[in-house]
């Protein structure tokens, strides 16, 4: 009965998270409900040591908290908002540590993770505030488009949240009297998820599957012609989208300054010597690098070594940064810490979460189909942290075929198109490419998707822009706009 219970409550909490953002989803995640009533049997002896399914409360009230609060209680939310994901961390945290078995090292694992992740978005975030980018013409749909496509690429050599960092404040400036949300919009589309999907360096799943075993550049040599698409219906979208949006009022200070000064300067240039220091930063990993030191093995802290050349390097970029280019972006810590204090809550609380939908994947990948896998993956990454899910789903999906995602010998043979055991169904790297599309694209489905959504909603709101709230992010843009594209990426590529 135990089994039973627990496997409806999971297929409803899947439900329930697909139903916000698909209705192809839901009705995917409904279709395979069924199933896991019997698979409990099966997987009994693997999950008795999951969490209860009400630890995901915490998590679901930190979402809806982050989705309400802006809108129903501004002034308290604005205030509190650092309060109350630390409690609702603490909460998760306090039952992990004392009545969960493996509970000290699930938190010290996230911990480990949550470090890493802020020593690059703060890292890249200071770096990029010392960077004072001018560009002296008018926003114009063609110019904005072609600085959209431009921070696509850019973030695939930088990563997402440092293409973002760079290039919104003068994508802002540019649009300065005609600046729209849609701008600020398809910004996080494009620049902020999207773009990343071409290298391991563009999104953090990407890199986590780099460092299992993928090959650094099978992913663009897989995705280059369904990003190309993704990225030109967009941006067809939005320069449809920015004709409509008129000549707005021009500044007069834009207008002196167009005038005056060259249609592009930079200031601030040595800040690029500290981005190129962080990306080679990235790959000083044991996994990356064998026989590299590491300092949690020897002595037992949960950050490396690239961990410290982040927080080194962003402290000397923020101590010697051009102060003209600081002042210019009207630098200032408020986006870091919004998203150091939101996402320690996010870290936290969704650890029960992504244990129970890994043991589920896990139970259930012989079933899934890899539209099952596409839309599954999508649609938690949108809500989940997406470099875990992708992590899940892939180990449920070469199980599948046999493989075990620790050994890297098998995830090169999974990515090479192993095929399938069943009769008719489709090679590995089919599946792996669904799940590394829907792990980076659907990121941009609404701000908590990818930390980066965060930091450009927070500046763009510091310069007064009209910034959507978290819901209307999803029903006027989301929904009808990147859900249809996905869902003609699936019907074409991953329909099987």
């Amino acid at each position: 009965m135990k089994q039973l219970l627990f496997s409806g409550a999971l297929a409803a909490l899947l439900v329930m998270i697909s139903g916000m953002f698909s209705p192809a989803l839901a009705h995917e995640t409904a279709a395979v409900a069924h199933t896991a009533a019997a698979a409990a049997e099966q997987a009994h002896a693997a999950v008795h040591h999951l969490p209860p399914i009400w630890t995901v409360i915490p998590f679901v009230v930190l979402l809806l908290m982050i989705a309400t609060g802006p809108l129903f209680y501004h002034h308290f939310w604005e205030h509190h908002y650092p309060k109350v994901s630390i409690i609702l961390a603490t909460l998760v945290a306090g039952f992990y540590g004392f009545f969960m078995d493996h509970g000290t090292h699930a938190l010290l694992h996230t911990l480990e993770e949550y470090i890493s992740f802020m020593a690059l978005i703060g890292s890249l975030f200071i770096v990029s505030g010392g960077i004072l980018i001018k560009i002296n013409k008018r926003g114009r749909p063609m110019l904005n488009a072609s600085i959209l496509f431009f921070g696509a690429i850019l973030a695939d050599i930088i990563g997402t949240t440092g293409a973002s960092m760079l290039l919104i404040r003068p994508f802002m400036r540019i649009n300065e009297g005609r600046l729209k949300a849609f701008h600020i919009v398809f910004f996080i589309f494009l620049v902020s998820n999207i773009g990343g999907g071409l290298t391991p360096i563009g999104d953090p799943p990407l890199f986590l599957g780099f460092l299992k075993g993928v090959p650094f550049f099978w992913i663009l040599s897989e995705i280059w012609l369904i990003w190309l698409a993704c990225i030109g219906v967009l941006l067809a979208i939005f320069i449809l989208l920015d004709m409509r949006a008129g000549e707005g009022t021009v500044p007069e200070e834009f207008k002196q300054r167009q005038a005056d000064g060259p249609p592009i300067s930079i200031t601030g240039r040595r800040n690029f010597i500290f981005l190129v220091i962080i990306i080679i930063a990235v790959f000083l990993d044991p996994a990356v690098i064998p026989g590299f030191p590491s300092l949690q093995d020897m002595f037992h802290v949960p950050f490396g070594i690239r961990e410290v050349i982040m927080f080194f390097i962003a402290y000397s970029s923020y101590k010697s940064s051009n102060p003209k280019a600081l002042a210019g972006n009207e630098f200032n810590f408020e986006p870091i810490k919004e998203v150091a204090f939101l996402f320690i809550g996010i870290f936290a609380t969704m650890i029960p979460a992504l244990e129970l939908i890994g043991a589920y994947a896990s139970a259930n990948a012989a079933d899934f189909s890899v539209s099952r896998f596409y839309w599954l993956t999508g649609g938690l990454s949108g809500v989940l942290d997406n470099a875990p899910t992708y992590l899940n789903f892939m180990a449920g999906s070469m199980g599948k075929f046999g493989f075990d995602i620790g050994s890297m010998e098998a995830v090169r043979e999974f990515a090479e198109g192993t095929p399938s055991p069943i009769p008719g169904d489709v090679p590995s790297d089919v599946y792996l490419l669904a799940i590394s599309v829907a792990a980076v694209f659907f990121g941009a489905m609404t701000y908590i998707g990818n930390a980066p959504n965060f930091m450009v909603k927070n500046i763009a709101e510091q310069a007064d822009a009209d910034v959507p709230s978290f819901v209307e992010y999803i029903y006027k843009y989301s929904l009808p706009i990147l859900l249809p594209v996905f869902l003609v990426i699936w019907f074409i590529f991953f329909n099987h």
